[in-house]
């Protein structure tokens, strides 16, 4: 999901920086300013006599481009930081039992080990159980019965 995000977010930038210019060329009403400078003259030779409805549609539709892309990144920022805190976030912490000696011996780590194998376990034991998967029945053969062993011939 990150990555669609961050592919966004470029895109998002780039739209900005086209709605930026596509408003920076649109003519003054005074034939002044900013739009005669980013070549406002220019763009009406190129575009013809309707440079202005040209360079308006432009920019409407950048607009638009720029607020649904928006929109898409805080809804994806949302997703992302609930299905966070929904899965924990972060591995769960297990606190370590403080040893009785301060000097390490070799049953002490085994010790440690011991205690973090039986809270795991307990955890695991809280969490409930996933749900059977559904699909077709498996069709298993029950097991063959084991042979009795033969009795030992009698020796008389």
């Amino acid at each position: 999901m990150s990555i669609i995000l961050g592919i966004l977010t470029v895109i998002l930038i780039f739209v900005a920086v086209i709605l930026i210019f596509l408003v920076l060329m649109q003519p003054a009403k005074s034939d002044g300013g900013m739009g005669a400078a980013m070549g406002g003259g220019m763009a009406e030779s190129a575009f013809g006599g309707e440079t202005s409805n040209v360079l308006s549609r432009a920019t409407i539709k950048a607009a638009i481009a720029f607020f649904v892309l928006s929109f898409l990144l805080f809804l994806g920022n949302v997703y992302q930081r609930q299905r966070a805190t929904a899965t924990g976030g972060a591995l769960p912490n297990i606190p370590v039992p403080a040893s009785a000696s301060t000097s390490p011996t070799s049953t002490a780590p085994n010790n440690v080990q011991a205690e973090i194998l039986k809270q795991l376990q307990q955890q695991m034991a809280k969490q409930p159980a996933p749900a059977p998967v559904a699909g077709p029945a498996a069709t298993t053969a029950p097991a063959p019965a084991a042979p009795t062993p033969a009795a030992p011939p009698k020796t008389p």
